[in-house]
Parts: structure tokens; sequence; C-alpha cells
């Protein structure tokens, strides 16, 4: 018998900022701002160093991420300089899943969501682009999954150019 999929538990910006306000450690904040604004899974973010930043062109290159695959990844706009002493992360990914979910806590957003988790960052970033209008293609590039079929769970995540397209066509 197949197991149900359920939809991914997305953080919102609004419930970015609340987290990051919350957030104590400044080595936390650079690890939360690059799940987000990267869409970078956890062992991503443990594993990247500061020679895997390209500051001119704004990029990031991720090495031998999930399923052996390399790929170049936006560099989230809130990413400075003086942030780079933070990398490579000096605690590993259950410490920082830990620090994430009492962040979480502390900012009040477990009320609402108790399932949220470090990869509803990643979940966010893809969230804000599809509603942004980034082309699906584009997304799953950034993503790095293999199968288109794979990104458009957040097409269903975030159905409004689907009602929009109903209001238009019914």
């Amino acid at each position: 018998m197949r197991k149900p999929k359920k939809l991914p538990i997305a953080i919102t910006e609004e419930e970015f900022a609340k987290l990051i306000e919350n957030t104590k450690y400044p080595h936390w904040k650079v690890a939360f701002v690059l799940g987000f604004g990267a869409g970078m899974r956890i062992s991503e973010v443990v594993k990247l160093e500061p020679r895997d930043i390209n500051m001119q062109e704004k990029s990031m290159f991720i090495r031998q991420a999930k399923g052996s695959k390399d790929r170049i990844v936006p560099m989230p706009k809130g990413l400075m300089p003086k942030h780079l002493k933070h990398l490579p992360m000096k605690c590993g990914a259950r410490a920082l899943q830990s620090a994430f979910k009492k962040t979480c806590e502390k900012a009040g957003l477990l009320e609402l969501k108790p399932e949220l988790h470090f990869h509803s960052l990643r979940h966010g970033f893809a969230n804000q682009c599809v509603s942004n209008g980034m082309p699906i293609h584009h997304l799953r590039t950034l993503m790095g999954h293999s199968n288109i079929s794979t990104t458009n769970v957040y097409l269903e995540l975030n159905p409004v150019n689907a009602l929009k397209s109903y209001e238009e066509f019914f």
C-alpha cells in the first residue's frame, strides 16, 4: 500500500523574518539565510566553504550534494563578506537542526506549524520562487532535482497561478 504524499511544510517570508529576529548566534543566522535564501539542504550548508562563494557573480558552488551532484545556487541577498568567517559551520547537521527547532519555538512558529524543520527553509525558498513567477525548469536547476516532477510539488503548494488561470478560462 502506498504512503500518502503530503505537501511540504514551507516557511513564509514573514515567518523567516521572525526566525531571524529570534536567532541567538550569528552562525545560526548565516545557516538559516543560506537555507531560505538559496534553497540549500542542511548538509550543504554545513559543508559550504568560503572558497565556494563567488561574490562577483553572486553565486555559490555546491559540491557533491545529494546524488553526488554539483550545482550552482544564487548567493542570498543578505549574505555579506563578513559572514564568510562562519564558514564552514562549526557544528554538524544535527546540532543545526536542533538550533532551528529551538529558534522556531522561541519565535512562536511551532504553534501554527509544529512540523517545521530545517528543510522547511528550502521549501520556503522554492515557494517564494514559484510565487514570484520563476519558470519551473529554472527552479528545478536551482534545487538540483533530476526530475521535474519532484519540483512540480511546489506548484501544488502554491496554486495561485492555477487559480488565476481558472478565473480567466472558466
